[in-house]
């Protein structure tokens, strides 16, 4: 009996700690949201690509499943504590339309950089004897961030362009981008986690061929420092020279949305 009241005390006082300091809050939430989001979309790239893993050469659909499982399960995480941006873009877009509030928006999309560097680190860590034995850094690299199957500037930023405005409008008009409780934040946590993880599963399945589908600032940016900075043998370039494209792309594309989504609503 002694023993179980001190637990009871023990967990109460956590309990008051957290209630105090407000540990699980909007910036955390979308910190840990896109670490989990990059750590387990990241780390099906890594399953199929590196060498010697269970699942190489698994293929295209077995990534694409897994980013968006992965963007399900970043947004379930944070849904409640920040509406579940996870991206710059739908951040930058949810600003512009008026739905979210422009001194937020340096704080969020700080908290999707630092977590999407977080996450990619533990990818690293999972899979470091597979990139140490994997000689290819292309391939190395794919696991970090994106590239394009065909190089030409012009139309990958198109594709990103694209693929993101199709991310952002269909979310306007799955939630709205509006909350009928006003204790939930707005984002995509008010869609709920399952129809973005099929957006996402969609445009991965049918537009994410050219560039492989970005879609997201942080997603490209974080991972690339960090493939810049961890000691992987045989590691090659980080390849800044494309990095533009991935961080504008999105931004256009969620900029376009939401100015569609203004103009159509009169």
């Amino acid at each position: 009996m002694a023993k179980s009241n001190k637990s009871r005390k023990g967990l109460g006082r956590i309990i008051l700690y957290q209630k105090q300091y407000k540990l699980m809050n909007e910036f955390t939430a979308e910190l840990l949201g896109t670490m989990f989001l990059i750590l387990l979309g990241n780390g099906v790239v890594a399953n199929v690509v590196l060498k010697g893993t269970k699942g190489n050469n698994a293929g295209w659909m077995v990534i694409t499943t897994g980013w968006a499982l992965a963007v399900f399960v970043g947004v379930v995480i944070a849904t409640p504590y920040s509406g579940a941006h996870l991206n710059p873009a739908v951040t930058l877009a949810l600003a512009i339309a008026g739905k979210f509030s422009w001194s937020k928006v340096g704080w969020y999309i700080l908290a999707q950089l630092i977590g999407s560097v977080i996450g990619s680190f533990l990818v690293w860590l999972v899979y470091r004897d597979h990139f140490n034995t994997t000689d290819n850094p292309d391939s190395q690299l794919s696991v970090f961030s994106t590239a394009p199957a065909i190089k030409n500037s012009f139309f990958n930023l198109m594709s990103e362009i694209v693929g993101t405005f199709v991310l952002v409008f269909v979310i306007f008009y799955f939630t709205s981008a509006e909350i009928t409780d006003q204790k939930t934040p707005i984002g995509l946590g008010s869609l709920g986690a399952l129809p973005v993880a099929f957006v996402v599963w969609a445009i991965g399945l049918s537009l994410g061929g050219t560039t492989g589908y970005a879609i997201n600032p942080a997603r490209d940016f974080g991972p690339r420092i960090a493939h810049a900075i961890l000691p992987i043998k045989q590691k090659g370039s980080s390849n800044w020279k494309y990095a533009w494209i991935p961080i504008i792309g999105p931004f256009l594309g969620g900029i376009i949305a939401a100015l569609l989504y203004l103009a159509l609503r009169g």
